[in-house]
């Protein structure tokens, strides 16, 4: 079992894709492979949760793609595979319209870098009662489109200088955090030999990766994780 940070970057990047929950396939996620006492725990001041706080170092230091990439659900993607899930995803998901929603957050992320998630709530104009699960719902689509990625992660401090809460998700574009070449088989560094690879390609190498990695998931599990 995992028990250090560390320890989980080395996994993840040998893997490849990874899950942060229960991603429905037993076994498959960060908080199945480290080891319990690193799982949430209730405490009398609170909750205990070093899974949770390792997001943050595994992104800025490991250099994996990090956002709701798997049904609406948080993963870890390597740079090895990014590429082919970029491609895949963002021919099912086109370029939003300039004067949707969406093209408006990716717009206002293009601009100003990185944004923590209420700042660009705010400037998107979703100030409004109920407006955050619905401006949520948007951003959630942008970040299963690859579109949308964390940078990182920031908390609020108390009068001592401890952090504490749940933290602010930083959030950007791939390309500004990883570059433009990162984002395309067709000019990724790590994807050289897939010049012209079409998006069915890329789902096929991922399908074909997983496979190999959980040949007990049924075929229908794996595709609803890459859907």
């Amino acid at each position: 079992m995992i028990s250090s940070c560390p320890e989980l970057m080395e996994a993840i990047q040998q893997i490849g894709i990874v899950p942060l929950l229960d991603s429905g396939i037993p076994g498959f996620s960060a908080d199945e492979l480290v080891d319990p006492s690193c799982r949430y725990i209730r405490t009398d001041d609170g909750w205990e949760w070093p899974l949770w706080h390792w997001k943050g170092p595994i992104v800025t230091e490991g250099h994996f793609a990090y956002g709701k990439f798997f049904g609406g659900k948080a993963g870890f993607v390597s740079m090895d595979w990014w590429p082919d899930l970029c491609n895949y995803r963002r021919a099912k998901y086109p370029e939003p319209e300039p004067d949707s929603i969406e093209g408006t957050i990716l717009e206002i992320l293009r601009v100003n870098g990185s944004m923590i998630t209420r700042d660009l709530r705010s400037a998107c104009g979703f100030d409004g009662p109920k407006m955050r699960s619905r401006f949520d719902s948007y951003v959630t689509r942008l970040q299963m489109a690859c579109r949308v990625v964390t940078e990182d992660f920031v908390y609020p401090t108390d009068r001592h200088g401890n952090r504490y809460g749940w933290g602010w998700a930083l959030l950007t574009t791939p390309e500004h955090l990883f570059g433009h070449s990162s984002c395309s088989p067709k000019l990724g560094e790590l994807s050289a030999g897939l010049r012209g690879v079409s998006p069915q390609a890329s789902l096929s190498r991922l399908l074909s990766h997983l496979r190999s990695l959980l040949p007990q998931a049924p075929e229908k599990q794996l595709l609803k994780l890459l859907a």
